[in-house]
């Protein structure tokens, strides 16, 4: 059992829980599971397509399955953007370190792209990102330990300030 608490990563799409989740256990020394990586690879496909067939609801239902063994298995977790919306995840987080990521519209557009990865982005991305955003943030925050703004910051900048807010001791 790592000495560390559960660190949970919240957020809409695009923030950089991926990547700052991953260098924040790098750092640490403890394990990284990306929640969104994890159900792909249980369900041999991509989440657009398990959108396609099961619809939001029917990928709630994995994503809460796979968060609850993510927080069981311990280390950083990254949560996809929506997770936030189911009150049995929200309750399951009350007993974690949360920290919720935040950047600008026009931030997470220019990391999005063109990407058809994110299916509930699709199409105007920035209007359906600041929709989403907005509708998730009184959950993000309900969750949130401490919030961090990501835009225009390097995953480093960005750990040492979580390091700091959460004073989290680094191994040696």
């Amino acid at each position: 059992m790592s000495e560390y608490p559960v660190i949970v990563l919240v957020g809409p799409p695009a923030v950089g829980k991926s990547t700052v989740g991953a260098a924040l256990a790098t750092r640490l020394g403890i394990g990284f599971c990306d929640v969104d990586e994890v159900i792909e690879a249980e369900q041999g496909r991509a989440i657009t397509e398990i959108f396609a067939e099961l619809g939001e609801p029917g990928f709630r239902r994995l994503e809460l399955d796979a968060t609850l063994a993510a927080l069981s298995a311990g280390g950083v977790v990254a949560l996809g953007g929506g997770a936030v919306t189911n009150a049995a995840l929200r309750s399951a987080l009350e007993a974690h370190q949360v920290i919720w990521l935040r950047t600008t519209a026009q931030e997470a557009v220019r990391r999005v792209g063109a990407s058809t990865t994110r299916p509930l982005l699709n199409g105007d991305v920035a209007g359906n990102w600041t929709r989403l955003a907005a509708q998730r943030a009184p959950l993000y925050q309900q969750v949130a330990t401490v919030a961090v703004d990501t835009a225009g910051r390097s995953p480093t900048g960005i750990v040492d300030e979580i390091i700091g807010l959460l004073a989290i001791q680094e191994p040696s």
